[in-house]
């Protein structure tokens, strides 16, 4: 599975932890290993034959393992996340899944009883399920936001270093998961930033100019629902939308050709762009006036199912050009559940 792995990654796949526990931990679930191998096939393509066996014997197993499950082993967690990953990357269902986790975790008292200390793995996998249920990060999402960020990884986890799914630093998804609660846009715009490459700073800018675009959009009430403070209308920053999105895409195109230059350094980080590049795009307003920033994000925007997806999405809101056609319902009634991951 080590392409997979390498698609799963914003940092060096060399640094992840999942690659040296996947033997074990496909001992210690069975549905981890028709996950993985759903997983790699869906690389290629989720139409064929041999996909939809597999994924139908994961889901199966999967759900099967889940219901059975009285505590969550690192083990069906990892599945359950791959599982996750499948979903958001090829528009079939997800969050469903990090609900039913969820309801576990509860149920073993995560967040109340866990450890003072728990074990590096389990808080690696607890920050992925938390930068997954960031609503920011999906489009058409059809379970409620569950807060897992806040509530559970900021107390569990040092508020330093990069998370590795991701490729952010933990202090900038902190302001991203506030959002519908304490974030407002001048968290963003205030935000001092990390040690990193080159490259890193032109993703995390990326980020932190997007992060002000998806406030001032609004909340998806779908994804809003649940045990998050009511939404509020954020501080305003100085810079007008048109300004961060042309900034937006500058460390994009930055990124791009940091990329070609240098392709041994930070070679997964093109993984990561996707939230900024259609947090940019979704500007209808703008990139209707813009066709060269349009061809900038389909230039952005390829190699992959997840792209084509998501491209498709972007193009019916350009064709349409109508600033109230919103880009979750529009993406439910194809019946997809993206992620910006």
């Amino acid at each position: 599975m080590n392409n997979g792995i390498n698609t799963l990654h914003s940092t060096t796949a060399r640094d992840s932890m999942l690659h040296p526990r996947l033997p074990q931990l496909c001992q210690d679930s069975p549905a981890l290993f028709p996950i993985c191998i759903s997983f790699q096939l869906a690389l290629t393509s989720t139409v064929i034959p041999l996909f939809c066996e597999y994924f139908d014997k994961a889901l199966r197993t999967f759900r099967s393992e889940l219901a059975c499950s009285k505590t969550l082993s690192d083990a069906t967690l990892t599945s359950g996340l791959l599982l996750c990953s499948i979903g958001l990357m090829h528009g079939l269902p997800w969050t469903m899944h990090l609900e039913g986790m969820h309801r576990i975790l509860q149920r073993d008292g995560l967040g109340v009883n866990c450890p003072p200390t728990p074990a590096f793995f389990r808080i690696h996998l607890l920050e992925v399920m938390g930068v997954m249920d960031i609503p920011c990060f999906s489009i058409g999402r059809q379970s409620p936001q569950i807060g897992i960020w806040r509530r559970y990884c900021r107390p569990a986890a040092p508020r330093y270093g990069v998370e590795p799914v991701s490729g952010l630093p933990r202090t900038l998804l902190d302001i991203f998961a506030g959002i519908g609660a304490e974030t407002t846009e001048q968290s963003f715009w205030d935000w001092s930033g990390e040690p990193g490459s080159f490259p890193q700073c032109y993703l995390w800018e990326a980020y932190r100019l997007a992060g002000i675009l998806a406030l001032r959009r609004g909340n998806d009430p779908v994804s809003s629902h649940g045990n998050i403070t009511t939404w509020r209308q954020p501080a305003k920053c100085p810079a007008n939308t048109t300004v961060l999105i042309s900034r937006i895409l500058a460390s994009i195109d930055a990124l791009r050709l940091a990329s070609i230059e240098r392709p041994l350094e930070d070679a997964f980080i093109v993984n990561a762009i996707l939230f900024p590049v259609v947090t940019a795009g979704l500007e209808v307003d703008v990139l209707c006036q813009k066709p060269d920033w349009q061809q900038l994000i389909r230039n952005s925007l390829k190699d992959s199912n997840q792209c084509d997806i998501l491209l498709s999405l972007l193009e019916e809101l350009w064709q349409q050009a109508d600033p109230g056609l919103n880009v979750h319902d529009l993406a439910r009634q194809r019946g997809i559940e993206m992620g910006l991951l």
